[in-house]
């Protein structure tokens, strides 16, 4: 690569007690023991059961957290306060001591039909506690955290209910296993699965909803409708139950089911989104080329490690309140959007330094809350990521995580290719997210620094048709559902090994985009987005001649 493709890429308990007193014959309420009867207390197994949540808004994050490496996080909307709940076993006549930390505006902490409290506090985690006494039959309590209606996301985490088990822990019977499981109804990102009860010697609490060995949500009723899922693409579920005691039942039968054909046969998910990097190359005003364009996304590069897992812009600008979020805030203000590409061509890579694949989805993570994130892209080059299959299998693996965690969350991966399709890394790539059921939305290529050759839109073709077939053989798609899960980010004006893509060319490759119903198309970048004849290939001008802004204008009319 040249030194501007490296430019490009340098650029990711306390215990609870109360008095017992005899009177007589009177039998006064019996003391918790300083013993946590809630499972997953502290959402450290890095996934909800067995909580349940209402409208699928529970997901576990890793910032910010409490205690640990993993908290709850319950996305309120105007409708839905995105209850979290766990039943469990618990001894009549007896006090519980049930605390929590947890952050947000306006968070509640309490037992179903019995004592609760609440607290606002926006910026830090703060402990809530109440104590609640069973009734004189009661053998399960229900505990439950949420938000408040329209109040944003609340965090919780290290829930703790102190007491003794019902039974005194002695119910270790699983259900049985779900029967019956079959699909109702399906949309373009969305199915819905109905199957018979199961049945416990003491009772079943919840059916948790699995793809795989992800599990995707808890309810307490025989149906469930899983939603945030990709157009056009085939999903496996599996439904287990589970009772007070925490024991779960056998896996029920598996269904396998094809979501629908989104908007224009394709995912559902369409994206213009060209590359602005506020690192080099005399960063324009995002607004003044989105008003004169119509551009609404870009891609904002780079986001790289900075020490110790740890995300920033270029590995030194900070993540959150610099030159970047200036440019984003500007964007959304305008009415549009962002998606950050990770990694690159050259820097310190999060991918590559990140000990772990949960330690990179931790990462990750922290840049999805930092912004609310609706996509993210893994920009997966070089020796390091691209040329390392185990590094390869670490991103896809976190980007499975995150996906999971954060329902509706697109994810994309760029890397480069050759004349004809994926190079043998490329083809490993997409073997790899197939094998590790990685869910990728978008497979993106370069189509540039080819080595040479002047015909960069039928370079082009050829290459997003190649990718096209490798999707198709590895994952058993139709053309239509594979050209759905294509981007293509080219070059503007002359690339480092001087092809040169004119605004003519530029535009043959986004019709054909159109045509065939692909996902996404960037280029790189913006920042060279002008004139500059004979200039060379640098920073800031595309070294051709050429309106300002004109391949912005022309990437705005990529519609999918």
């Amino acid at each position: 690569m040249r030194q501007l493709r490296r430019s490009r890429h340098r650029l990711l308990a306390l215990l609870g007690t109360a008095a017992l007193a005899l009177a007589g014959a009177v039998a006064l309420p019996g003391t918790a023991q300083a013993a946590n009867i809630l499972t997953n207390p502290g959402f450290e197994t890095g996934s909800l059961s067995p909580w349940s949540c209402s409208g699928n808004l529970g997901s576990i994050v890793s910032s910010p957290v409490h205690g640990g490496s993993k908290a709850l996080a319950g996305a309120v909307s105007s409708s839905d306060n995105a209850q979290c709940t766990q039943t469990v076993s618990v001894q009549p006549n007896t006090t519980y001591s049930l605390k929590g930390w947890v952050r947000g505006s306006y968070v509640y902490l309490g037992v179903d039909g019995g004592a609760s409290t609440w607290t606002s506090s926006p910026s830090a985690y703060s402990q809530l506690s109440v104590s609640f006494t069973t009734g004189a039959s009661q053998t399960s309590a229900k505990i439950y955290v949420h938000g408040w209606y329209a109040q944003g996301t609340y965090y919780a985490d290290d829930i703790s209910l102190d007491g003794p088990g019902g039974g005194g822990g002695s119910d270790t019977q699983a259900p049985t296993a779900p029967t019956g499981l079959t699909s109702t109804g399906k949309t373009s990102s969305s199915v819905s699965l109905s199957w018979a009860a199961s049945s416990d010697n003491v009772g079943v609490t919840a059916y948790d909803i699995y793809s795989g060995s992800n599990q995707l949500l808890s309810v307490s009723g025989t149906s469930a409708t899983v939603s945030g899922l990709s157009a056009s693409t085939a999903y496996t579920f599996t439904v287990k139950a589970r009772d007070a005691a925490g024991n779960t039942s056998g896996a029920s039968n598996s269904v396998s089911v094809t979501t629908n054909a989104g908007g224009g046969g394709g995912t559902g998910f369409k994206q213009a989104a060209p590359y602005l990097y506020e690192g080099w190359g005399d960063p324009p005003n995002p607004t003044t080329v989105m008003n004169a364009t119509g551009a609404k996304w870009f891609t904002m590069a780079f986001v790289l490690d900075s020490g110790g897992c740890t995300p920033s812009w270029d590995s030194s600008r900070p993540l959150t309140g610099g030159v970047d979020q200036t440019a984003i805030n500007q964007i959304r203000s305008a009415g549009g959007d962002i998606v950050p590409s990770f990694g690159g061509w050259q820097g310190s890579k999060l991918g590559a330094n990140c000990s772990s694949a949960s330690a990179l989805a931790g990462a990750l993570q922290k840049v999805i809350d930092a912004y609310g994130l609706k996509a993210i892209d893994m920009d997966i080059e070089n020796t390091d990521e691209f040329e390392n299959e185990a590094v390869q299998a670490k991103i896809l693996t976190a980007l499975k995580t995150v996906k999971a965690n954060n329902p509706g969350l697109r994810t994309i991966v760029t890397f480069g290719t050759s004349t004809t399709g994926p190079t043998y890394y490329g083809n490993r790539l997409i073997e790899q997210a197939q094998s590790l059921n990685a869910n990728i939305d978008v497979f993106t290529i370069m189509p540039f620094d080819f080595g040479g050759g002047s015909d960069m839109y039928g370079n082009t073709v050829n290459a997003a048709e190649g990718l096209k077939t490798k999707l198709k053989s590895t994952f058993g798609w139709d053309d239509a559902t594979a050209y759905s899960h294509i981007g293509i980010s080219g070059m503007n004006g002359l690339s480092d090994q001087q092809e040169n893509t004119t605004p003519a060319i530029w535009t043959q490759i986004r019709d054909w985009s159109n045509t065939h119903h692909i996902a996404r198309l960037a280029y790189w970048s913006v920042n060279r987005d002008r004139s500059c004849p004979g200039g060379g290939v640098v920073s800031n001008c595309s070294g051709i001649s050429q309106s300002t802004w004109q391949f912005t204008s022309i990437t705005a009319g990529f519609t999918g």
